[in-house]
């Protein structure tokens, strides 16, 4: 019960699809000070709909879930629930995960080596009206907004045989010469990732190696020839 005059500790909803992290989350916040978790969640659908029956201070966000991921998720509650805010916490750091969940809404992003007290801090932060940041995704920020615009890709309605803008990107920067790491640091994902997107721009557009890829991006007009 609390005080009078005793600040009242944060309403929290874990959200997260492992069973066994999302047991330890709650396990976690229930031994510290300023928090209550007042429900859990495997999904974001879940998410959601607890948000709408148990009106939580905070939701603490997973990424990669079923049904409804968590950038989704937390779409819908900035949306639905403005009183509502959302911590992110996941395992992923990279990019594409970093600045879709931000933009979605999300106050709050750190990593699940997070400890329970920086957990805490974050919850907190987002309440005051702060940003709940990890020391690393700060670093992750100031460094993308210290480094020069890359050049424009085509919008999506440009773009040929249905690439999206990033398949488009990775494209230009194959044609380019850079390898695999090299498209990963410049675009700030994993190599996996790049991976990912090459494997769908060539099943798109039936290409079949980088070779293949770069005549095809100087063929689309996507790269300037050299000078000279």
């Amino acid at each position: 019960m609390t005080e009078p005059g005793e600040k009242k500790p944060a309403r929290v909803v874990v959200a997260d699809d492992q069973t066994v992290v999302r047991e330890g989350i709650v396990m976690l916040l229930g031994l510290l000070p300023g928090v209550e978790v007042v429900g859990a969640a495997g999904d974001g659908e879940e998410a959601v709909r607890l948000v709408g029956e148990l009106a939580p201070d905070v939701v603490l966000m997973d990424l990669r879930m079923p049904r409804c991921d968590g950038v989704e998720a937390t779409r819908r509650i900035r949306a639905q629930y403005p009183g509502t805010q959302v911590v992110v916490l996941t395992t992923f750091a990279d990019d594409e995960s970093l600045f879709p969940a931000l933009r979605a809404g999300a106050r709050g992003y750190l990593t699940k080596d997070a400890g329970g007290d920086e957990i805490v801090r974050a919850v907190h932060s987002v309440l005051s009206g702060d940003a709940g940041l990890s020391p690393s995704v700060q670093r992750r920020l100031l460094e993308r907004l210290s480094q020069p615009e890359p050049d424009p890709v085509p919008a999506a309605d440009e773009t040929p045989d249905g690439l999206t803008a990033r398949e488009t990107e990775v494209l230009v920067l194959i044609a380019e010469g850079l390898s695999n790491q090299e498209i990963a640091r410049r675009l700030h994902v994993s190599t996996a990732t790049v991976k990912t997107h090459i494997n769908n721009l060539f099943a798109k557009t039936g290409l079949k190696d980088r070779a293949q890829a770069v005549r095809y991006a100087y063929s689309r007009r996507l790269v300037r020839p050299p000078d000279g």
